[in-house]
């Protein structure tokens, strides 16, 4: 081997480490609906009542159980910056084949944005090329209002 190529190179590990338990009852129960979903979104991260936009995801697994919680961006008032390599990182580092995404309309109002179905767009091509599969895109509006891109047939096939 080259040894001007090894020089320069680093040996790297990567290891997880728990940051805390969710406190939520059924956070290790298989989430089987948007409305499951939404329930754990709101336990863990109480999305409805942030005052900035954030982007959130559960990981899971085969089976659609949490295998984490993750705040991916806060924002501001009505934009939060979220890149899919930000999302597919987490989803791997935590063994996901499976992840839904949710986040918060500060304004009250959980229609989809033009700027939601762009980055849903993005996302989902992704998703496609890294092997894990986007099962919901979900916006958080007040009141327990919410919208779900999978019952809006927004997700693809």
């Amino acid at each position: 081997m080259d040894e001007k190529l090894i020089e320069g190179a680093q040996l790297i590990s990567l290891k997880m480490v728990r940051e805390q338990v969710p406190e939520y009852e059924n956070a290790t129960k298989a989430v089987k609906d948007v409305k499951d979903a939404v329930e754990m979104f709101e336990s863990v991260f109480a999305l409805s009542l942030m005052a900035e936009e954030a982007m959130c995801m559960i990981t899971l697994s085969t089976a659609n159980r949490p295998t984490g919680f993750w705040i991916i961006s806060v924002g501001s008032l009505n934009e939060s910056l979220v890149h899919p390599r930000e999302v597919y990182k987490r989803a791997l580092l935590s063994n996901s084949c499976n992840i839904i995404l949710a986040h918060n309309h500060p304004s009250g109002d959980p229609e989809l944005s033009v700027s939601d179905r762009k980055l849903l767009a993005r996302l989902l091509e992704a998703g496609k090329v890294m092997g894990v599969k986007l099962l919901d895109f979900i916006a958080v509006g007040s009141e327990g209002e919410f919208v779900s891109a999978q019952k809006r047939g927004l997700m693809g096939s």
